[in-house]
């Protein structure tokens, strides 16, 4: 297993390592060193991997000659598939003064449309690469975290009850100490990624937000002005908590939300799915959904059935109406905990409100 000690992600982390002249064994990540070349000619970069780093062409040659193993850079695409980084809101929506189709997220959807259904071994391998430098990714920003996941619809509204309620809890969760991490998308993951985004702020700061918010209800007709309508809430509130939310192009239809402070979107739902619901160590609080947030119930419930990552995570549904008549999860989930270590690791409750004591009491 490699060390994350021994990966480089950054030109300051670069600059320190290499001024002691050896880059022997690291895994130097999607850095342009076009600027670095008498480093490179004057280290050791034996048995080192530079993934998708710009060089010199003599810089190339000496590394290769060293034994460095080199993948070079991608022309034309519109993501990094070696990327050493979480994303940002700004970086997936650079470019939203001329519309959400000229933004990075977008034209990266319109990629993987075209590029995952013509069969080509390439582009399978582009995305496989860069979901595994996400996973990476995500694995350095959580450790040490105590992370919990809010689960729940698209469909939630900006202005509505619901929407309140899931932006209250995230506020909740985040002041607690715990990090928040959502599937990163619209309405109730947005929701939560904004309350935790406005947690260090005054508590009437999340009601002028909703308000404002409340203006571009959904990213439907326009993501390109539910977008925008977000980064002005950042512009008004500009130092905000930090939260995780975890996407997909899979849903290319649902955008990524502005509120969470570190991104790790997928091409692959599955591996998106799996690597969230994993994370969720302090737990996850499922809000009402349709078929996604049934999903993510069970998908959540059969490792804590089989103990397979270990001591069952908690898991919080809300809304018993929800999910005892609409949509009986809860009957199910209840009969599959009974006798099990997870028995005691399952929560029905009405309102959001009852989530952190719930969460506390299963800790």
């Amino acid at each position: 297993m490699v060390n994350a000690d021994i990966e480089i992600e950054t030109l300051a982390e670069f600059d320190r390592v290499v001024a002691g002249r050896s880059l022997s064994g690291y895994r130097i990540q999607s850095l342009n060193l076009l600027e670095r070349t008498f480093a490179l000619l004057s280290a050791d970069t034996s048995a080192a991997v530079f993934l998708g780093c710009a060089m010199e062409p003599d810089a190339s040659v000496k590394v290769r000659a060293d034994g460095a193993l080199v993948f070079p850079p991608i022309p034309d695409l519109p993501f990094n598939p070696y990327r050493g980084l979480l994303y940002t809101a700004e970086e997936l929506f650079a470019g939203l003064d001329e519309g959400y189709g000229a933004t990075p997220d977008a034209r990266t959807y319109a990629w993987f449309q075209e590029a995952g259904s013509d069969g080509d071994v390439f582009s399978s391998m582009l995305r496989s690469l860069h979901d595994d430098a996400v996973s990476d990714a995500l694995d350095e920003r959580l450790a040490g975290s105590r992370v919990v996941g809010v689960m729940g619809g698209h469909a939630m509204a900006r202005g509505g009850t619901a929407y309140r309620g899931a932006a209250g809890l995230g506020r909740a969760l985040s002041r607690s100490g715990l990090t928040v991490a959502t599937g990163g998308g619209p309405g109730a993951m947005e929701a939560a990624n904004l309350g935790a985004y406005l947690a260090p702020a005054p508590d009437e700061a999340l009601t002028e937000a909703l308000e404002l918010l409340a203006e571009v209800p959904s990213f439907s007709p326009s993501v390109t002005d539910w977008a925008r309508a977000a980064f002005a809430v950042r512009e008004r509130w500009p130092a905000g908590g930090d939260s995780v939310g975890i996407p997909t192009w899979f849903y290319g239809h649902e955008p990524p939300n502005a509120f969470a402070g570190q991104i790790a979107k997928y091409f692959a739902n599955a591996t998106r799915e799996d690597g969230l619901l994993a994370r969720c160590d302090a737990g996850v609080v499922f809000l009402p959904g349709a078929a996604g947030t049934v999903q993510e119930v069970f998908d959540n419930a059969t490792p804590n059935y089989y103990e397979s990552r270990s001591e069952p995570a908690p898991m919080v549904l809300v809304d018993r109406a929800h999910w005892t008549t609409r949509l009986p999860v809860w009957p199910l989930l209840r009969e599959l905990a009974r006798g099990r270590a997870m028995e005691s690791r399952i929560a029905l409750v009405d309102s959001v409100d009852e989530v952190p004591d719930a969460l506390a009491a299963m800790a």
